[in-house]
């Protein structure tokens, strides 16, 4: 509470030149307002549901006419980046919540360079049919996951 008393003095007298008051307080006292949560991401306008591609050797689908913004599907959430913040929703338009760096999904990382530049190539999937079969591609995916882990057992074996 003194460092608080003593930085707010300092605030309050460094216009009549008492500036050595302020460097004392400052130094001993560090005021963190964001409490290290980072800033929501800006607000972006999606009037309808979005096309996707799906981004060659992953599972990640990226929207690529959303202008300045990234926004990709995976495994059922809308994920975007902002800055190096993260933040994933239910939904592609909303209700951002904000990822800590170990809960951002490992496959982001991953991503091929230049994939936001090659997708006009690869086929435009829209929303509905994205609905549709990501259920099915992931258990499709679940399922060779675990004939792949069961033929290194056995081969292990």
């Amino acid at each position: 509470m003194d460092k608080a008393v003593l930085l707010m003095t300092g605030l309050l007298l460094l216009p009549l030149g008492d500036a050595a008051l302020l460097s004392r307080a400052d130094a001993e006292v560090s005021i963190n307002i964001g409490i290290g949560a980072p800033l929501p991401p800006p607000v972006i306008v999606v009037e309808r549901p979005p096309e996707v591609v799906l981004i060659p050797g992953t599972r990640v689908y990226f929207a690529p006419d959303i202008g300045d913004s990234e926004l990709f599907f995976y495994s059922g959430y809308w994920y975007r980046r902002h800055g190096s913040a993260w933040y994933r929703a239910a939904r592609y338009d909303g209700s951002w919540i904000h990822l800590p760096p170990r809960r951002v999904p490992v496959v982001f990382v991953k991503l091929p360079k230049g994939y936001h530049r090659d997708y006009d190539r690869h086929e435009r999937m829209p929303y509905g049919k994205l609905k549709k079969e990501w259920k099915k591609a992931e258990r499709e995916h679940r399922k060779h996951e675990k004939e792949r882990h069961r033929n290194k057992r056995d081969h292990d074996d």
